[in-house]
């Protein structure tokens, strides 16, 4: 586990459409051979956020949808399991400034850049007297219980936990060629193998896209009982949760059953938020929520649609959640 220490903001390009990326500005000169990282903003402009350019995921709305389920007064400790370069975790903590935030990432690279993210967003956060700490913990979520807390996750000691796991099956969908984007959008295979920080779809649509890469066969989707898939994320939360603490997780809006089998008898109370690209089309995401231990039924909440019937621009409702000026 490293705790980030606070640092000087960089600059960042302006005009970053709410909740994506705004590209084209270079941070600092990266290591030798990695991949060229961009300075984006997030939430308005209030959250910067490097990350690589191109090879490996890149983080958009997913994330912030994600955080936006964190109540904005909330305190303690949340867990960002596969957090990638931070993006859910530091929104949520910027969110609510009072929760000391871990930052679960098994890349060395990604981690890196999760780092420089936390000590900028530590930096912003000292300078309105708020001094929650933000750690980076680099360690595989499938590792054993007892490597976890050696490395700063303890049992039942997080509040809230996050995740955004990678959305599809390996059977189910051709993975990219770049290691680092396959691991994104590709579940485990089996326990113990887990591909750290799960995010969009292959063939790299975007976080809008609706399903499984079109040019490549559809196969049916892990059966029940199969080892690994969204079963090693909810094990982990579930290891690391409080009793009765509040779990959010964003996946694919065809996936309601593998969600409430993964969840079953781990979280319950759940609250389930279909997100929708526009009105009249199946959700192409689905938010959920739930309490660990909870035997609670399910409810399902009203949809959230983001964009009008034309065009690329969000409805008000969510561009103001992606402005971070309201929350799920």
């Amino acid at each position: 586990m490293s705790a980030v220490p606070a640092a000087a903001a960089s600059p960042a390009p302006d005009g970053a459409p709410s909740g994506e990326a705004a590209g084209g500005a270079h941070a600092h000169p990266p290591p030798p051979g990695d991949p060229a990282t961009t300075l984006d903003r997030f939430l308005g402009g209030r959250l910067i956020i490097e990350q690589p350019a191109r090879g490996a995921h890149r983080a958009g709305l997913d994330a912030i949808l994600l955080a936006a389920t964190v109540p904005a007064g909330a305190r303690g400790l949340l867990v960002d399991l596969g957090a990638g370069v931070g993006t859910a975790g530091l929104a949520a903590g910027l969110r609510a400034p009072d929760l000391a935030l871990h930052l679960v990432e098994r890349d060395p690279a990604t981690a890196r850049l999760a780092r420089a993210n936390a000590a900028r967003l530590a930096a912003q956060l000292a300078a309105i007297g708020r001094m929650a700490p933000i750690s980076v913990i680099e360690i595989d979520i499938a590792a054993k219980a007892s490597l976890r807390e050696a490395a700063g996750l303890g049992r039942e000691s997080a509040d809230i936990v996050i995740m955004n796991p990678p959305y599809f099956a390996p059977a189910r969908v051709r993975a990219s060629p770049a290691g680092a984007r396959a691991a994104a959008h590709v579940l485990p295979e089996a326990a113990g193998r887990p591909e750290a920080a799960g995010r969009v779809e292959p063939g790299d649509a975007g976080p809008d896209a609706p399903g499984p890469d079109a040019s490549g066969p559809h196969r049916p989707p892990r059966r029940e009982g199969e080892p690994g898939g969204l079963a090693v994320w909810t094990r982990a939360a579930a290891a690391l949760a409080r009793p009765d603490g509040r779990l959010a997780l964003i996946f694919r809006g065809d996936a309601l059953g593998e969600i409430l089998a993964a969840l079953d008898g781990r979280f319950g109370a759940l609250a389930i938020r279909p997100i929708h690209p526009r009105d009249g089309m199946p959700a192409h995401r689905l938010l959920v929520t739930g309490r660990k231990g909870s035997r609670a039924a399910p409810t399902i909440l009203p949809g959230l649609v983001l964009h009008p019937p034309a065009g690329s621009d969000y409805l008000p409702g969510a561009d103001a959640i992606l402005r971070g000026e309201s929350g799920l």
